[in-house]
C-alpha cells in the first residue's frame, strides 16, 4: 500500500477502507480503552486524529508514541465524531519508528522564535516553520511559473565571480591560499596570481552583470539564486545569504521596468493567496492580525509612483522628526521608505530617478545628467522590496560612469563590449526574496523565513 499525505487524507471525498500515514506524533492524549494521537507530516498546517484501541496488538508500545516520536499507522479513514474535523483515522496497526524521548524541545507549549532559532535543525516541525516554509516553496515555484509563461530564459549566473557589481565593497573572499602563510610579491602584499583562480574572486552580490550579457542575446532573460553581503548589520531585513530574483529584458525602459515589477509582486501574492490559504490564515491568526487585509489591500489598487525628489519634499513637509535627517542627495532610510509606503501613499510605491551619486556605474544617466534611471519597490511593512534601473547602453557615459566610481575598465573589459557590439537599452531588478516571504506572512524577521540564516556571527547548522 502507498503512503497517503496528510493534506490528501484531510480532502477526501469519501471514507477509505484502507490508508497508510507516515508522520511524527504532535500530542498524545490516553483514555482508559483507547488513545488519540494527533499525527503531522508536515505537507500541510493541519494534523490528523488518529484512534488507536487498546485491543490493538500493538498497544503495548503506546508509552513510546510520544511527542515528536515518528510513527507509521494502518487503518481506515472515517468520518470523525469530534468536532472541527472532517476525517479521522481508526488504527489497525501502529508502529514506532523513532522514538524521542522527554527532552525533545518541541513539546505542545508556545515557544520563542529566538529559543526556534536555536533549534533550527528541529523548527520546520513546529506550526509557523512548516507553514513559513510550504509558502517559501510555493512562492520559488510561482517565480519560475511567472516567467518562464512570459518566455523568459533561466539563467544560471556564478556563484563565485571577480566582480563587485554593487560597488560597495562588502565581499566575502574565496580562497584557496594559506591564511597564515600567503605568498607575497616583492612589495610584500599577498600574490593572488597564486590563488586557485589567479586573481581575487568572492560570493557574488548580485547576477545582474551577467545576466545583462544573455539578456543581449537570448532578451529576456532571469536569475534565481543565492547572494552574499560581508555586511556586519545585524538588522530584521538584513542577513549575510539570501535569494535574489533578477530579471534583465533587453529593449526595455524604465517604464517598463515598473510596470513587471509591480506585475511580479501582484502575480507572488495571488499565488501564495490561491495555494496557501490555510498556511496564511494560520499567519494572519497568529502572527500578523492585518495580514490578509493588507495583501488583499496591495492587489486590488495600482502602486503609487513618484520621483526620489518628490519623497524628499514629501518627507520634508511630513511634520515629522526624523531620527535620519534626510536632504536631497542622502539615501533614503528604512523610516523614510515605509513612512511613504505606510503613511503617506498608504501602498506599495515604486520611488524613481535616484541622485547619480548614490546608485552603481550601471544605472542610465537621465538627460539631467544630476538622477539616474533607478527605481525602488517599496511595500507596508517591510520598506524597500525591489531595486532596479535602466541599464546605462551607451558606451561613452558608461566609461564615465566607470571613472567616476574608480572601477578599471580593463577588469569590465566584456561588460563594455556589450555596448560595443549590438547595444539595446535594457532594464531590470532585484527581487529580495526573503523580504517577499516577510511581506506575504507577516513574519518580521529574515532570520526566519530562511531555513539556516546567516548573520555576523551565526554559520550554525
Amino acid at each position: 500500500m502507498s503512503r497517503t499525505l496528510i493534506k490528501d487524507a484531510l480532502l477526501a471525498a469519501a471514507p477509505m477502507e484502507a490508508i497508510l500515514l507516515q508522520g511524527w506524533v504532535r500530542t498524545r492524549r490516553d483514555a482508559k480503552a483507547f488513545s488519540f494521537i494527533e499525527l503531522n507530516d508536515g505537507s500541510c498546517l493541519k494534523g490528523i486524529q488518529v484512534i488507536a484501541d487498546a485491543s490493538l496488538p500493538d498497544y503495548v508500545h503506546i508509552a513510546k508514541a510520544n511527542t515528536g516520536a515518528s510513527l507509521e499507522v494502518r487503518g481506515k479513514l472515517v468520518a470523525s465524531k469530534g468536532s472541527g474535523q472532517k476525517w479521522e483515522v481508526v488504527a489497525e496497526k501502529f508502529t514506532v519508528v523513532g522514538e524521542a524521548d522527554a527532552t525533545y524541545p518541541l513539546q505542545k507549549k508556545g515557544h520563542t522564535l529566538e529559543f526556534l532559532r536555536e533549534i533550527a535543525h528541529l523548527r520546520p516541525r513546529s506550526n509557523l516553520f512548516g507553514a513559513v516554509f510550504r509558502v517559501r516553496s510555493r512562492l520559488a515555484y510561482a517565480i519560475h511559473q511567472f516567467f518562464q509563461a512570459k518566455g523568459f530564459c533561466y539563467v544560471h549566473t556564478p556563484i563565485i565571480t571577480a566582480s563587485d557589481c554593487e560597488g560597495a565593497g562588502e565581499l566575502f573572499r574565496v580562497s584557496t591560499l594559506d591564511p597564515l602563510h600567503p605568498p607575497k610579491t616583492e612589495q610584500g602584499a599577498i600574490d593572488y596570481t597564486q590563488d586557485f583562480f589567479g586573481k581575487q574572486a568572492y560570493l557574488t552580490v548580485s547576477g545582474q552583470l551577467e545576466a545583462e550579457i544573455f539578456a543581449t542575446a537570448l532578451s529576456n532573460v532571469y536569475t534565481f539564486g543565492p547572494t552574499f553581503r560581508a555586511e556586519n548589520s545585524n538588522t530584521s531585513r538584513h542577513a549575510s545569504e539570501f535569494w535574489m530574483i533578477e530579471p534583465e529584458i533587453a529593449f526595455c525602459d524604465l517604464q517598463g521596468n515598473m510596470d513587471l515589477a509591480e506585475e511580479f509582486v501582484k502575480y507572488l501574492i495571488r499565488d501564495a493567496k490561491e495555494h496557501c490559504a490555510g498556511d496564511l490564515e494560520f499567519f494572519s491568526k497568529f502572527v500578523d492580525k492585518d495580514l490578509l487585509v493588507r495583501l488583499d489591500f496591495v492587489l486590488e489598487r495600482p502602486f503609487q509612483r513618484c520621483s526620489y525628489t518628490e519623497a524628499i519634499d514629501i518627507l520634508g513637509r511630513s511634520g515629522k522628526t526624523w531620527e535620519h535627517p534626510v536632504a536631497w542627495g542622502d539615501n533614503l532610510q528604512s523610516e523614510h521608505e515605509r513612512f511613504l509606503a505606510e503613511e503617506h501613499f498608504k501602498c506599495p510605491v515604486t520611488v524613481y530617478n535616484y541622485p547619480r551619486t548614490l546608485k552603481p556605474f550601471y544605472m542610465r544617466v537621465n538627460e539631467d545628467g544630476r538622477t539616474v534611471t533607478a527605481m525602488d519597490l517599496l511595500v507596508p511593512g517591510i520598506g524597500e522590496i525591489i531595486g532596479g534601473s535602466q541599464r546605462e547602453e551607451r558606451l561613452d557615459v558608461l566609461r564615465e560612469n566607470m571613472r567616476a566610481h574608480h572601477l578599471s575598465e580593463k577588469d569590465y573589459w566584456w561588460y563594455t563590449d556589450l555596448r560595443r557590439y549590438g547595444t539595446v537599452p535594457h532594464s531590470g531588478f532585484g527581487l529580495g526574496f526573503e523580504r517577499m516571504l516577510m511581506f506575504v506572512t507577516g513574519v518580521a524577521n529574515i532570520r526566519d523565513v530562511i531555513p539556516f540564516a546567516r548573520t555576523p556571527g551565526t554559520v550554525e547548522f
